[in-house]
């Protein structure tokens, strides 16, 4: 993981491999951020037109390289696009800085020290710079021994935040969450990127009893007898067509002074083909992405732990392989499930929220103050929302503006959606008391009303669907890089923070 580190040195004394500046775009062309003014006098006060120059404008995402004048400790300077320019008396925004540092530390990778002189008015931007680099610096090396005949390079060693105020204990807290967030980001990165050969329900499992043992909470794992012992129809049925018996995993973080709790569930389907419902060619080469609700869920909680927060919060991972063979679930068969419903299934790749739903029950049973899923659960919330936006649905619509507004704060990107009631009928079963299928159109508000049917009565409850945004085709750009990208533990830490600071 890449070091960070707060320095008093200034930016033209510091030595290190880079020294990242910010500028911006304004009517008149580029401006220097803040944070770079010694940058700008070792250039004689010329490095916006220098900048010009080389067809720099200060958009967000670019990235360009000078090499140091006379006077600066390090051979290389990097200046990096914020976007617009804030009015007069207005500071950067506080995503912009993320992702401007994220793109400078991809920018740098190789590097074993780079020290960032981006504009910090505020704790909230030094710790938003430190979390953007951090994340951007991030690597998924573990199969590789090689890349394209060379030795693959290693991600940034070390971020040095000018103007980070170490002896300050608000600006050493700060980079402190920042490394704590990001490092289980990053965790849950892994996970997703990790191939399904490798990372089955058995290995998810005993991830979370190590890292339980790391951080001091209490684990159980469910195994395939005791799921069936304990009557989870749904968890059973999704993994019965798999060689990979399925799993239900609760790690649970306890804090002393706590006065509510938060339950996470997340959805941890290891690899989705479909089932006997076989998705088509194209749609299964990503497939091992579909466990990155569970990911996030189990990176928050560890994250809840290594942050102290006064609040218990209880993660839920329903680890399935969904597979076709002989002992797979077919589309007809009824499920019996935790709760006791039954669900016919129509369609076998409408899986996570069969896992989901016994997970919700057993989590409803220990009478939490709110419960929040996490699923990367259909295809329709892509088609709605696109790659980069999560729905959120929610049984109480003062709970799921709070995480639509806590998610924008933290710098998700997220949108509220309805559950209508209209769409409910749709699910209505001849055979069972309800299907695992409704209408076409609005399949992601269906898949919401599934769920809410196996909430506890009285427990406030909200749906967070990531299918977009957990995991990235496309070139890396900020601090997102291709993969995983650990969507929704910022928004589920940050969750847990204000639930025990008492806002929620």
């Amino acid at each position: 993981m890449t070091a960070l580190t707060l320095s008093t040195a200034g930016a033209a004394t510091l030595r290190a491999d880079a020294l990242v500046v910010g500028v911006a775009k304004s009517g008149k062309g580029i401006v220097v951020a803040p944070g770079a003014e010694a940058v700008d006098k070792a250039f004689d006060g010329k490095l916006a037109a220098v900048l010009e120059t080389l067809g720099a404008s200060g958009a967000e995402g670019e990235a360009t390289k000078l090499p140091s004048p006379a006077g600066l400790k390090t051979p290389v300077v990097l200046a990096v696009g914020l976007g617009p320019a804030p009015e007069d008396g207005q500071g950067y925004d506080a995503e912009a800085l993320r992702r401007a540092a994220g793109t400078a530390a991809r920018t740098l990778t190789g590097a074993k020290k780079a020290a960032f002189a981006l504009p910090i008015a505020a704790v909230e931007d030094a710790e938003a710079i430190a979390e953007g680099a951090l994340l951007g610096a991030y690597a998924f090396t573990a199969y590789q021994n090689s890349k394209n005949g060379k030795d693959a390079k290693k991600p940034l060693a070390e971020v040095a935040l000018l103007g980070g105020k170490p002896r300050d204990k608000a600006y050493k807290a700060a980079a402190e969450r920042a490394q704590a967030v990001a490092e289980e980001i990053n965790r849950a990165r892994d996970l997703v990127n990790m191939p399904p050969n490798d990372l089955t329900p058995a290995t998810f499992a005993a991830e979370a009893q190590t890292a339980a043992k790391a951080h001091g909470l209490k684990v159980q794992v469910l195994d395939e007898k005791a799921l069936a012992k304990g009557g989870y129809g749904g968890i059973l049925g999704v993994g019965a067509g798999s060689e990979n018996p399925p799993r239900l995993v609760r790690i649970a973080y306890t804090h002393p002074k706590a006065e509510k709790t938060l339950a996470l569930v997340g959805k941890g389907i290891t690899y989705d083909s479909g089932g006997i419902s076989l998705k088509p060619a194209g749609h299964n080469e990503t497939m091992k992405c579909d466990m990155s609700g569970a990911a996030a869920v189990f990176a928050a909680v560890v994250a809840a732990a290594r942050l102290g927060l006064a609040v218990n919060v209880t993660g839920w991972l329903a680890l399935a392989e969904n597979m076709p063979s002989g002992s797979a679930t077919r589309p007809g068969d009824v499920l019996r499930m935790y709760s006791g419903k039954t669900v016919e299934v129509l369609n076998t790749d409408a899986e996570g929220r069969l896992v989901l739903a016994d997970a919700l029950t057993r989590a409803s049973e220990e009478n939490p103050d709110a419960i929040v899923d996490v699923a990367t659960l259909t295809g329709a919330m892509v088609l709605a929302l696109g790659n980069r936006t999560f729905g959120i649905m929610a049984n109480d619509d003062d709970y799921r503006t709070a995480i639509h507004e806590i998610a924008d704060e933290v710098g998700e990107q997220s949108w509220p959606m309805p559950l209508p009631a209209d769409l409910r009928k749709g699910m209505d079963s001849p055979t069972a008391d309800i299907a695992n299928m409704g209408e076409r159109m609005g399949g992601g508000l269906v898949a919401g009303l599934f769920l809410r049917e196996f909430v506890g009565e009285g427990i406030t409850w909200a749906h967070l669907d990531i299918a977009g945004p957990a995991f990235h085709e496309g070139a890396p750009y900020g601090y997102t890089p291709k993969g995983g990208t650990g969507s929704a533990v910022r928004t589920l830490v940050r969750l847990a923070e204000r639930t025990a600071d008492g806002e929620l």
